[in-house]
C-alpha cells in the first residue's frame, strides 16, 4: 500500500497509510448514499437534479422516484483503523459519463461494485472496468427492500465472480452496514500482500 505521513490537524497522528478506493456501479444503485453514510468529513458531491433532457437519455425503468444524479464524482474520507485512512471516490453510473471512470481509477488500490439484484447485469460494466485495470474489488449487494433476494451461490453464478472475489450484503443508508464492503475490500487487499486482515 502507498504510505503517507500526516502531521496536520485533519488526520489522527498515527495514520500512516492512505488508500484510494473507487465506488462503482450502475445509475441509482446507492453510490452517493454509501459515501455519504460512511464519510467522517462532509462529503463532496456533484449530485444534481435530473433534467427532462437527462431523463430522455438515462434509463429510468423502475426508478421513477429518482430525481437527482451524480454528474462527476462523490468524495469522502473514512479512518478505518488507527493507521489506515480510506479516500472514497464514487463514480457516476450513467453510460454517458463513463469516460470519467478511467480518471477516477488512477491511483486507486481497489474498488467496491454495488449491485441491485433487480438489475444485476447493469453492474457488469463496472466489474469489467476494474478487471481491465487490474484492480481487486469487492461486490456489495445493496439490499433494496423491493429487490429479489438470492443465495450466494446464485449471485456468484449470475455475476460470474471469481472464487476469491468477496461478495457481501449491505444497506448503504446505515453507516455500520455501509462500512461492510469497505472493510471486506481492505481485508482483501491486505490478504494479497500477506498482512493482517482488518477486523
Amino acid at each position: 500500500m502507498r504510505s503517507t505521513r500526516s502531521s496536520g490537524n485533519y488526520l489522527a497522528p498515527g495514520i500512516d497509510q492512505s488508500v484510494k478506493i473507487v465506488v462503482l456501479g450502475p445509475f441509482a444503485v446507492g453510490k452517493t448514499t454509501l459515501v455519504g453514510a460512511v464519510s467522517e468529513i462532509r462529503p463532496a458531491s456533484t449530485e444534481e437534479r435530473m433534467t427532462e433532457a437527462g431523463k430522455a437519455v438515462d434509463t429510468l425503468r423502475g426508478l421513477s422516484d429518482k430525481t437527482t444524479t451524480t454528474v462527476a464524482l462523490d468524495f469522502g474520507r473514512l479512518t478505518l483503523t488507527d493507521d489506515i485512512v480510506l479516500y472514497l471516490f464514487g463514480g457516476p453510473g450513467q453510460p454517458r459519463f463513463s469516460f470519467m471512470i478511467d480518471e477516477l481509477m488512477q491511483g486507486a488500490l481497489g474498488g467496491v461494485v454495488l449491485v441491485d439484484t433487480a438489475r444485476i447485469t447493469e453492474s457488469w460494466d463496472a466489474m469489467g472496468r476494474l478487471e481491465e485495470a487490474g484492480l481487486p474489488y469487492v461486490v456489495a449487494v445493496n439490499t433494496f427492500h423491493d429487490s429479489p433476494r438470492y443465495g450466494e451461490t446464485e449471485l456468484r453464478r449470475a455475476l460470474d465472480l471469481a472464487p476469491a472475489t468477496p461478495l457481501v450484503e449491505c444497506d448503504v443508508r446505515h453507516k455500520a452496514s455501509a462500512k461492510t464492503p469497505l472493510i471486506a475490500l481492505v481485508s482483501h487487499l491486505l490478504s494479497r500482500t500477506n498482512l493482517e486482515p482488518v477486523s
